[in-house]
């Protein structure tokens, strides 16, 4: 009987012992023990963060060119353009709706000196067969594979159709019947150059 006891006494002593242990971690937001503290606290410095962690006042190095030493991000260079204002011309293009952009036949790209039309055409074409071949088929007949599938209907030919740069793009831009806005999906550049490609394959 007074080995039973023994035992009993044993194993409820060494709880108490375990339970006290576990309280001593006072603060359950933080390891315990760190064995490995570079794979918690992490060297690199990230946009926007502070490049002074808590856990590193042993490293507190000043580093001139963050901004007031609160932030890796720094400002725009001056004169730097944004890329939203790139063709601040056709800003306005949707309030005047697709009649007016139906007399643009001039891709924007090539008159701001961009890129050539050769680069534009071999972009447009790789970005088309992303986003458009399913429907409007690879060579813009209308014959993609929602079509054939039956799964989609009345999508025209190009060749077909009285088209113009400015209206293909505005037509990406805002979406027309069935088709849906892709201003999400490509920006502004990249919707100039799938207009260049469609009007590319209306014409080849």
């Amino acid at each position: 009987m007074n080995k039973y006891l023994y035992e009993f006494i044993i194993i409820f002593l060494n709880m108490i012992l375990f339970l006290f242990l576990e309280s001593c971690w006072v603060d359950k937001t933080k390891p315990n023990v760190v064995y490995m503290p570079d794979m918690y606290y992490s060297e690199a410095y990230e946009p926007y963060s502070d490049p002074y962690s808590y856990n590193k006042k042993d490293k507190n190095i000043k580093i001139p060119f963050f901004s007031k030493e609160k932030t890796s991000s720094l400002y725009p260079v001056e004169g730097t353009v944004s890329r939203n204002d790139l063709f601040y011309n056709l800003i306005n293009i949707k309030n005047k709706g697709l009649n007016y952009s139906k007399n643009i036949i001039q891709n924007p790209l090539y008159s701001s000196h961009y890129e050539k039309k050769e680069i534009t055409i071999k972009k447009g074409k790789k970005l088309y067969q992303i986003n458009c071949s399913i429907c409007h088929g690879k060579n813009g007949d209308g014959q993609g594979e929602l079509v054939k599938n039956e799964k989609i209907f009345g999508i025209p030919n190009y060749k077909d159709r009285d088209l113009t740069i400015g209206s293909v793009y505005y037509v990406i831009t805002y979406g027309k019947n069935n088709m849906n806005s892709y201003a999400s999906q490509l920006n502004e550049k990249d919707r100039w150059r799938v207009s260049e490609y469609v009007m590319f394959l209306k014409n080849k």
